[in-house]
């Protein structure tokens, strides 16, 4: 038996529950499909239980793209404000936390009721725990079939995710398909993701584990990020590090300032002309976490024994880069077992901006993380996925 419907969304996600929710709202039949037991399932665990669902900072520049231009139109159609209303009118509250994050006062499983409710309330159909075989199209109907039978539908929606987290199911059906349809993949890798490193730098990060300090941190050619960073056993994490990741490239260097927003010189010119006797490894320990100062005060380029008084102009140049442009490179990272999100994806060259339709296949559409653009860490890949859904849920026909 096939069962034939407006809208087929494959993905019940973020973007996909919201992309069917919306086009229900404006009278399509809507199914979606899905190989997992549960929806939503990136959602329950985002923001640690909280899900911080959008973040009210939201502009172009915090997503990575091969077309920079190309998030424009769906951010600017669908805010963070938006989103806002809508969880307000469920009843729902949240908390603003560092940096522009919001998170559900109600935590992240009244996220999911919301899209459940929604898309309920507007007549869309799921179906779960359903294996995913041959997508078809011609005359004008896609036929996707399953391990439950036949779909058919005008109009296929692609809101399968990503890499990341593979326990949880991800898988590369998103860009596999897209290929069958002549669509370009732009190379994927891991992002948002702890580094990893070898050797002694593995050792000393190891010794630091659990340490953490705040940093400005920026790979070779992504911008400066100013958050916290994590020593862990296997490398460096925490929120500054997992926004470098994104922008960073294998071999590559990523540079940290341990003082961010401070002056090394005049630092050391106050602290010398109030103690000049203290010795510069104990001026180290009165700046950072002593397990941290202490691996500082080994660096080669520290005269960690002398006297303040007795730093000469070119031991404090010394200092000053030590400590300001701190340049390491990573092993590699954690991968996509921790990944949060992928980079890469879809290439939008074959997407319009406008409704994330192909260009190539008329009523077939991509949205949420499978396309080729990725957030910042704090919310912006959750507003991409409301945005991205709403864009193409309005211009489904």
């Amino acid at each position: 038996m096939t069962r034939t419907f407006d809208t087929i969304i494959l993905g019940a996600g973020a973007a996909g529950l919201f992309c069917g929710a919306r086009a229900g709202e404006r009278g399509q039949s809507v199914q979606v499909l899905d190989h997992a037991a549960k929806p939503a399932e990136k959602v329950r665990i985002s923001g640690g239980g909280r899900c911080n669902f959008t973040n009210i900072h939201t502009r172009p520049a915090n997503f990575i793209c091969e077309n920079p231009h190309f998030a424009k139109s769906a951010l600017a159609r669908y805010t963070p404000w938006d989103f806002c209303d809508r969880v307000a009118r469920h009843g729902l509250t949240w908390t603003e936390k560092t940096l522009g994050q919001l998170f559900c006062d109600q935590r992240s499983g009244a996220i999911i009721k919301l899209l459940m409710d929604e898309f309920e309330a507007a007549g869309g159909t799921l179906t779960l725990s359903t294996t995913i075989g041959a997508v078809t199209h011609a005359d004008s109907q896609f036929v996707v079939e399953t391990s439950a039978g036949a779909y058919t539908a005008r109009n296929l929606v692609v809101a399968t995710g990503g890499l990341s987290i593979p326990k949880m199911g991800a898988s590369a059906f998103a860009y596999d398909l897209a290929r069958q349809f002549d669509h370009a993949i732009v190379p994927t890798r891991p992002a948002l993701v702890p580094f990893t490193f070898s050797g002694q730098l593995k050792e000393s990060f190891a010794d630091l584990s659990g340490v953490a300090c705040p940093v400005d941190a920026k790979a070779e050619r992504g911008p400066d990020f100013h958050e916290a960073m994590l020593f862990t056993h296997r490398g460096l994490s925490g929120p500054a590090m997992l926004q470098v990741s994104s922008y960073w490239r294998e071999t590559e260097a990523v540079e940290i300032d341990l003082l961010p927003g401070q002056s090394v010189a005049d630092l050391l010119a106050d602290a010398k002309a109030a103690a000049p006797k203290q010795a510069l490894s104990t001026w180290l320990g009165g700046l950072f976490p002593a397990r941290l100062a202490q691996q500082i005060a080994a660096w080669p380029s520290i005269p960690a024994t002398k006297q303040l008084a007795n730093l000469s102009k070119q031991d404090i140049t010394a200092i000053a880069d030590a400590l300001g442009h701190w340049k390491i490179v990573p092993t590699g990272t954690e991968g996509w077992r921790t990944a949060e999100v992928t980079a890469g994806g879809v290439d939008t060259d074959g997407l319009s901006s406008k409704s994330m339709e192909s260009k190539t296949v008329p009523g077939l559409y991509f949205i949420g993380e499978c396309v080729d653009v990725t957030g910042w860490l704090g919310g912006y890949n959750f507003q991409w996925a409301w945005a991205s859904a709403a864009a193409c849920a309005g211009a489904l026909a």
